[in-house]
């Protein structure tokens, strides 16, 4: 028995080796190949999308072409788009030599990640029983980026500490798991969750610090010295957060009903967001002893606002009511920061490199309650129907899930980096040499010749 524990230990505890030319290729590749494959099978365009939408705008008495839905969901796809590609990914360049792994690796597994949420989602959604196909148009290419929102969230938590063959699998596994517990809340529970609160970010939160529990690294304060930001690092990451914070409410009301339901959670949003932004700078300010500023509170806990709002963006849930739900979450959010993610790591050791506890998980999980809550005091004179519940089973499964997956991952196959060598670009990018540092030649600046004329 000994002799086996003996050899687990040696097995998982090996040196790791960080080369990735065989297996990142490999997966790439192989995994496209797949995706081509699986495409000319199952996906077809839809009658909006479709060369016979002439015929169908005919058969259905429609007489413009402004009424195809493109028109109407596009410029939501749109913003969707920016904040998945551009605000997660420069919301991630706030460590001080991991910028290309936070915007490069968000890159690749938002690429894959899309299309095979096309195909999950299809499976589970929009499978044609009679032709066995999948009929794709803009609102499909909305919910695919929902889907890869979850497994971007979930690479937070893991940012720095993962190789990208273990992005890709965390990724494949992710959007699987989405796409179930996606059709088991909203479809078999009818639940209202426009904005996903608990389907996109509770999931993504919890799914992402599950794995990197279960990936804890007890070494990995030899990495302390890149495990941090620099002034232009951060200044990245506010570009990230200034881009998320001005699209949140195309994110909440992209996919909710024609008309009022869609206007109603671009307000609701547009407030909540607002009200987080001042209360995360009150306590930013008051937990430091000068009243300064910490740019970690700034850059994440302002966002929560619009994530919390998520579940009950489209209700009547008032504008008082949204300012309420940023006030709060707000300081929930910086009081994470501040205690929250610290306690995890000391108590649970669970390391959680940009705080997606914080910012998605526990706010998630408040978007679900509040939801919930507006539901329950809805009336016949208010609503003509709604229908929201929030599982914890949800959270359970997801947890168990992951866990799993978290054990799968460390396996010492993947090229991940060694404590000593994580947050460091240098491990998987070929990276230019820093310029050299010229120090300035006073007897040659004008200013001194002038000076020294005088004299």
């Amino acid at each position: 028995m000994g002799n086996c524990c003996n050899s687990v230990v040696n097995f998982f505890g090996r040196q790791k080796n960080t080369n990735v030319r065989v297996s990142l290729p490999a997966v790439c590749f192989v995994w496209q190949i797949a995706m081509i494959v699986l495409f000319g099978v199952f996906i077809r365009y839809d009658e909006e999308s479709d060369a016979h939408w002439v015929e169908f705008k005919q058969e259905n008495n429609i007489t413009s072409d402004i009424e195809n839905d493109f028109y109407f969901r596009y410029p939501s796809f749109q913003d969707v788009h920016v904040m998945i590609f551009v605000g997660f990914g420069f919301l991630m360049t706030f460590l001080k030599r991991y910028s290309f792994g936070g915007v490069g690796f968000n890159f690749l597994i938002a690429s894959f990640g899309l299309q095979w949420a096309l195909l999950m989602q299809g499976w589970f959604h929009s499978l044609d029983p009679a032709t066995g196909k999948i009929y794709i148009g803009v609102e499909s290419l909305i919910n695919a980026d929902f889907c890869c929102a979850g497994s971007l969230i979930a690479y937070g938590a893991l940012l720095g500490k993962v190789s990208p063959v273990q992005l890709m699998v965390v990724t494949l596994f992710g959007i699987t798991l989405f796409a179930v517990e996606e059709y088991i809340i909203l479809d078999l529970l009818h639940c209202k969750d426009a904005g996903g609160s608990m389907v996109i970010h509770a999931f993504g939160g919890y799914y992402g610090l599950a794995i990197s529990w279960v990936l804890y690294r007890p070494n990995l304060h030899q990495s302390k010295r890149l495990n941090g930001s620099v002034y232009h690092s951060d200044m990245f990451a506010m570009i990230g957060t200034l881009f998320l914070w001005m699209f949140w409410p195309s994110f909440n009301s992209a996919i909710t009903d024609h008309g009022d339901g869609q206007h109603r959670a671009a307000i609701n949003t547009y407030l909540a967001l607002a009200s987080s932004v001042l209360t995360t700078v009150a306590i930013s300010s008051m937990s430091q002893k000068r009243g300064k500023l910490d740019m970690v509170h700034i850059q994440n806990a302002t966002l929560a606002g619009g994530v919390a709002m998520g579940t009950a963006a489209e209700f009547m849930i008032t504008p008082y009511g949204s300012l309420i739900v940023g006030f709060c979450t707000g300081i929930i959010s910086t009081f994470g920061y501040l205690f929250v993610t610290p306690c995890l790591e000391n108590s649970l050791k669970l390391q959680d490199t940009c705080g997606v506890h914080n910012l998605h998980a526990a706010p998630g999980m408040l978007g679900g309650f509040i939801g919930a809550i507006v539901a329950a005091a809805a009336s016949e004179s208010v609503y003509i129907s709604v229908h929201v519940s929030l599982k914890s089973s949800e959270v359970l499964i997801n947890v168990r899930f992951s866990l799993f997956k978290g054990f799968i991952l460390r396996f010492p196959i993947w090229g991940d980096p060694a404590d000593d060598n994580c947050f460091d670009d240098e491990v998987y990018w070929e990276v230019p040499e820093e310029e050299e540092t010229i120090p300035p030649v006073l007897e040659y600046n004008n200013h001194m010749i002038h000076k020294h004329q005088d004299m």
